[in-house]
């Protein structure tokens, strides 16, 4: 196949995954998209889900915030940073094998972090269940962007949703389960399940056709030349992508990972809110709001850039987010208030997981576009380092606002940044691609 060149004999796996691509019709790439967006869901708990734990594990074991904190930022380190090296092999073996030991992994994560008694074991748990994490990511976003190379904004966000609202459904009873069997106990019983679920759902994805590479129906300037990663990491407009990202990138990671310490500290999270005759904690409210519109953020934003750039797109959602997370510090002890802003500030930041990919995909090609958004999205590992460093900023002021300042200031610069830095570079360089192509 000429997806493999002529490696099929060298490499059975990709050469097994390159037989399934017979002539199919247009709807069969929108099942291999439902695919991907299933197994990210399965895997969003590992992340989105992780607030509900620290609590219960620092009254368990005495341990503090910012030691707990740690085993988020290796989750996120090892989930981000080996996402380049998997989606080498997903470019390379194709999805299936790669998503399959990746759920494997996922589940055998929270499994360790059931029985871990020992910071060091929470880490380790931490560390398998990001290797896990990571593959499944990668994979199913670099797969997004090859079978749509039309729509890859759209793609990319839907994908990127399935782990933005993933946790939503499961928010409630993960919570539930915490307070009646212990955390222990979540970890084990919703790691296994979620893990089982996407093994078995890795047996149906297969491997874009080459046919696709080429977008003749996108109102998104694309490059006209395959970018492999070696080229990628030598291109000035990636690391201006990268530092964005990792800017934006900050700030929503510090709500995701600190947002039960923020309420308990803003002492609401138990009140009960009522909002169009739903009545929750404010905190447990807040999480499954927030899981919703971080998700519907993917695939909205994703689309309008479709229509309108990525760069306008990215000054509009990044401005937004910095206007949410102020707005939130200010008004966010009303229990209604924090729900509401909350909301806010996940819908403008979630949107990185969509604009990001595609606009990578965009300049440097779909031939190696899972490496590719691999490398870029090494970022997210990168934001997460500050997250620790928020608990710190937080205790050593007595107060969330520093941290506050911090996130909404550089998403402020973010923002300014797609239109004036990224915008021109990323011009010039389809003009080289041109040429050189």
């Amino acid at each position: 196949m000429a997806i493999l060149g002529n490696t099929s004999a060298a490499y059975p796996v990709a050469a097994d995954a390159a037989t399934t691509q017979v002539a199919r019709g247009s709807g069969y790439r929108w099942g291999q998209l439902a695919i991907g967006i299933v197994c990210m869901a399965m895997i969003a708990n590992l992340q989105y889900g992780w607030t509900l734990f620290v609590n219960p594990i620092g009254d368990r074991h005495g341990w503090s915030r910012a030691a707990i904190q740690v085993a988020f930022t290796i989750f996120v380190l090892t989930e981000t940073w080996l996402v380049p090296i998997e989606g080498y092999l997903v470019d390379r073996f194709g999805p299936r094998i790669v998503v399959m030991v990746g759920g494997i992994l996922c589940g055998i994560g929270w499994v360790i972090n059931s029985y871990a008694d020992t910071l060091t074991l929470l880490y380790v748990g931490a560390a398998v269940g990001g290797i896990g994490a990571g593959a499944v990511y990668g994979t199913c976003v670099g797969n997004s962007l090859k079978w749509f190379p039309d729509r890859r904004g759209l793609a990319a966000g839907l994908t990127a949703a399935g782990f933005g609202a993933g946790s939503a459904l499961t928010i409630v009873p993960i919570s539930a389960f915490i307070k009646s069997s212990g955390y222990e106990a979540a970890f084990f019983y919703f790691g296994i399940g979620q893990g089982l679920i996407v093994f078995a759902l890795s047996w149906l994805l297969t491997v874009a056709p080459e046919s696709r590479k080429i977008a003749k129906t996108s109102k998104v300037q694309q490059t006209r030349r395959e970018y492999g990663p070696s080229e990628v990491i030598r291109k000035p407009v990636f690391w201006v992508m990268y530092v964005m990202f990792v800017m934006v990138g900050a700030g929503g990671l510090m709500a995701v990972a600190q947002l039960a310490p923020i309420a308990k500290d803003f002492k609401i999270a138990d009140v009960p809110v009522s909002i169009m005759g739903l009545v929750l904690p404010a905190l447990t409210f807040a999480l499954a709001i927030d899981r919703v519109l971080n998700g519907v953020t993917r695939p909205f934003f994703g689309w309008v850039s479709d229509q309108i750039g990525r760069e306008l797109t990215m000054l509009i959602a990044f401005g937004l987010e910095a206007l949410g997370i102020m707005a939130l510090y200010t008004f966010g002890q009303s229990p209604v208030a924090f729900v509401v802003l909350t909301g806010l500030v996940f819908f403008a930041w979630g949107e990185i997981y969509s604009l990001f990919p595609s606009t990578c995909a965009d300049t440097f090609g779909s031939k190696n576009a899972a490496a590719n958004a691999g490398l870029l999205y090494t970022a997210k590992g990168t934001a997460s380092l500050l997250v620790p460093l928020s608990s710190v900023l937080a205790a050593a002021t007595h107060s969330w606002q520093a941290v506050f300042l911090v996130a909404a200031a550089l998403n402020a610069i973010a923002a300014l940044m797609a239109w004036f830095v990224l915008r021109p570079m990323r011009a010039a360089q389809m003009d080289r691609s041109a040429q050189e192509a």
